[in-house]
């Protein structure tokens, strides 16, 4: 389990984070004072729970929470305050709790045995995709039905990429081989359409944009040729010679995964 602890600097973050490891011994916790940076942790990292203090600096911890549950709709959001009308506003995000400050240990005790999403956490990862033979994205079982050929196969070379940043300059020198300047707004219209799919689905979290590349996060898919490289002849799955065939800068890769097969059997 991660819990994210998002405190005004003068409400000591650090104290509700130590009172937190003495009650969930075998979890994580992660501490920030600013919510900038709590919210690019949460982008790379899955949150089950966040204390949110609701007077944070630049972006407040309701504006905060909202961004988390966009991320994730399953974290337990639990805001810290000092204002009674905050916890109003705060059960309209579906909060799972709210404590007044300063925060005591027996509140923070409660709320953890109170979580109003409780399985969120042993809950299946719901996006699968297959690279060996074609490449296709399943949700939840099914087959993801892409408005743009191309908006997949920006899809599939961010998973060939495996997790490293993609620039707007290497998608487009990969998928047309052509001058950047001349692709760059119908790339912008691709990776909106993308952004658009994935929200539809409620799995926007599996990608990490920033400015001028994006990436695939790796946890929060399964993929049939990451699980092969980490486990090798132990994997589930089996590559027998065919990856993302539709695609021929997919090609390339079929060396380094042959070589790595034909080691099984010396």
């Amino acid at each position: 389990m991660k819990i994210l602890v998002v405190q005004n600097e003068k409400n000591l973050p650090d104290k509700t984070g130590d009172l937190l490891r003495e009650l969930k011994s075998d979890a994580e916790i992660v501490c920030f004072d600013n919510s900038p940076k709590a919210l690019a942790y949460a982008r790379k990292n899955k949150v089950d729970v966040a204390f949110l203090d609701t007077r944070i600096p630049e972006l407040d911890g309701l504006i905060l929470g909202g961004y988390l549950k966009d991320l994730n709709a399953y974290v337990n959001l639990i805001f810290i305050t000092d204002d009674r009308a905050d916890a109003f506003d705060a059960m309209g995000l579906r909060a799972s709790g709210c404590i007044l400050l300063p925060a005591q240990k027996d509140a923070i005790k409660k709320e953890l045995e109170m979580l109003r999403n409780k399985g969120a956490q042993k809950s299946k990862i719901r996006v699968f995709a297959q690279t060996f033979g074609n490449f296709d994205l399943f949700v939840d079982g099914q087959p993801v039905a892409f408005k743009y050929s191309k908006t997949k196969e920006i899809l599939a070379l961010l998973i060939n990429n495996r997790g490293a940043q993609t620039t707007n300059g290497e998608i487009i020198a990969t998928l047309w081989e052509d001058d950047e300047e001349s692709k760059t707004s119908y790339l912008s219209n691709l990776r909106q359409d993308l952004q658009n799919t994935l929200t539809r689905l409620g799995i926007s979290d599996i990608i990490v944009k920033q400015r001028g590349s994006m990436g695939i996060v790796k946890e929060r898919i399964e993929c049939d040729l990451y699980d092969w490289l980490e486990k090798r002849e132990k994997s589930r799955y089996r590559y027998l010679g065919d990856y993302m065939n539709q695609y021929s800068w997919a090609e390339y890769v079929h060396a380094e995964l042959d070589n790595i097969s034909y080691g099984f059997d010396e």
